[in-house]
């Protein structure tokens, strides 16, 4: 389905049973709807109701002019004027990623519409091992015409642009926008952070300052793990995700 966002088009999906208690992905700086085809099914077996979007200048969406130094910081409006169109006053988080930080981003702006929140392999500062990382990537998207499918499966014919633009954009050397780790004492969500100790984009340390940023937060530093656990250790990911969305507040008793 399509969705009118400040001014272009979003195509998003939801699924569930009616009543659940929402939660909205938010996808990865290359991703789309299709990159959570892992947790979609397995969070409607537990009762929720998914809403999954192509942010804008991914996938169904409409596509963008370019990818301004501050993107990130423009996303969570589209966030809050999509949850608004959709009568969706309240969800859990779960972002990858750019979906990560966006979450974060949105959740120290707009506390009352998030319930609790997971992010996995987030980042908000820059780091050196991210560089060497992204020109990895670069490098094997230029070269290996089975890693290029798996995003053109995503984008259609403007995965080049799409890709490549954003690895430009994070290999720029500019990269203020990183810096984000200012906004995590807004944040008042319960919040899971999850990153695989061997992520090939941030080191242990990066999780564990957003962790210790976030009051009360919890993580997750998975042994031998790299930058998609939802992908490589999707079972594990989905249970331990849905046992923290499901848990009772304490309060609640």
């Amino acid at each position: 389905m399509i969705a009118e966002v400040n001014g272009h088009s979003v195509y998003y999906e939801t699924h569930g049973p009616p009543g659940g208690p929402w939660v909205v992905a938010l996808h990865h700086g290359l991703g789309a709807v299709p990159a959570w085809s892992g947790q979609i099914p397995a969070l409607i077996q537990a009762g929720f109701r998914v809403l999954a979007y192509d942010r804008w200048g991914y996938g169904r969406s409409a596509e963008r002019a370019d990818l301004p130094l501050d993107y990130l910081d423009q996303e969570p409006a589209d966030l809050d004027a999509l949850l608004d169109a959709l009568g969706i006053p309240q969800a859990h988080l779960l972002g990858h990623s750019d979906g990560g930080t966006i979450a974060l981003l949105f959740a120290a702006r707009r506390p009352q519409r998030v319930l609790r929140m997971v992010v996995a392999a987030a980042h908000i500062y820059g780091e050196e091992v991210g560089r060497q990382g992204l020109r990895q990537t670069r490098d094997r998207y230029m070269r290996e015409a089975p890693f290029r499918d798996v995003f053109r499966a995503m984008h259609g014919e403007r995965s080049d642009r799409v890709v490549l633009r954003w690895l430009d954009r994070w290999l720029a050397d500019d990269t203020k926008q990183l810096e984000m780790r200012a906004v995590l004492g807004e944040i008042r969500a319960r919040t899971l952070v999850i990153q695989g100790e061997l992520d090939e984009f941030a080191s242990p340390q990066h999780a564990r300052d957003i962790a210790a940023g976030i009051r009360g937060a919890e993580l997750w530093l998975i042994p031998g793990g790299r930058h998609n656990p939802n992908l490589e250790r999707t079972a594990e990911f989905n249970t331990r995700v849905i046992e923290f969305l499901a848990r009772p507040d304490p309060e609640a008793g």
